[in-house]
């Protein structure tokens, strides 16, 4: 009779050890190994880092954004010729004065000096960038964009109606490499001088290489700058004026 009962201790035993197995392994770790419960996921841990890479579809489906840069946003033209400057002359009080606020005309009001170039008394027209937008297809290793630039022209003191030309720049960089660049002079018709008139141009021939990331910057704004035919035709024609001179 007690080796018949020790024979049920140790079914008995040998049962609840499998049952504790099976237990243990519905709580095993994400690497298999049985845990028995003694281990916990930690539920700060930060997820697994993601594939940088970029997937195929997804650079076709990428188009740059556009951006504004810095002093680009807006365009003013200023009447030619400067403001005369007051005269000093040693005379009464009452001249003393007058010339000190004529003086003071030339100043802002924080008092730093006017530029006469740029008074806004002889502002022509001003020129601003309200919105820009793109739209991008892929094709042969290329990737194909239309830059649209939207903005206003807004009529100043010396404003006459007229024709106005925009210089506006179109860019797309990778990096420091400059991979498009094109400076359009757009024309605006104003016919209204106390009103602001709307414009829209748009670049439909950006073309560059089919990027390997989502790392490229499209610019669009104005250009102050001479375009670079021009300023190579005024540097040739100082060169024929210096040849000229020393014959």
């Amino acid at each position: 009779m007690a080796f018949y009962s020790v024979n049920r201790r140790l079914v008995a035993g040998l049962a609840l050890f499998g049952f504790m197995l099976a237990a243990a392994g519905c709580q095993s770790s994400d690497n298999g190994i049985l845990s028995f419960g003694l281990t916990k996921k930690d539920p700060t841990a930060p997820p697994p880092p993601q594939d940088p890479k970029v997937l195929a579809s997804q650079l076709r489906a990428y188009c740059p954004k556009v951006s504004v840069r810095d002093g680009t946003a807006f365009y003013n033209i200023y009447a030619k010729g400067s403001a005369a400057k007051p005269k000093k002359k040693k005379g009464a009080p009452s001249q003393d004065a007058d010339a000190a606020a004529a003086a003071a005309a030339q100043t802002g009001p924080d008092g730093t000096p006017v530029d006469p170039a740029r008074d806004p008394a002889r502002i022509v027209y001003q020129a601003s960038v309200s919105d820009v937008t793109r739209d991008c297809s892929n094709a042969n290793g290329q990737l194909s964009m239309k830059i649209a630039v939207a903005g206003k022209v807004v009529p100043g003191p010396q404003f006459s109606p007229g024709t106005v030309t925009l210089p506006i720049r179109i860019a797309v960089q990778h990096g420091t490499d400059v991979l498009y660049s094109q400076l359009h002079q757009y024309q605006v018709q104003v016919t209204d001088p106390s009103a602001a008139t709307q414009f829209a141009f748009t670049d439909a021939n950006v073309v560059v290489p089919e990027p390997s990331a989502q790392d490229y910057q499209a610019y669009a704004g104005f250009d102050e700058s001479k375009p670079a035919a021009a300023a190579e035709k005024s540097k040739g024609k100082r060169k024929k004026k210096h040849a000229a001179a020393t014959n």
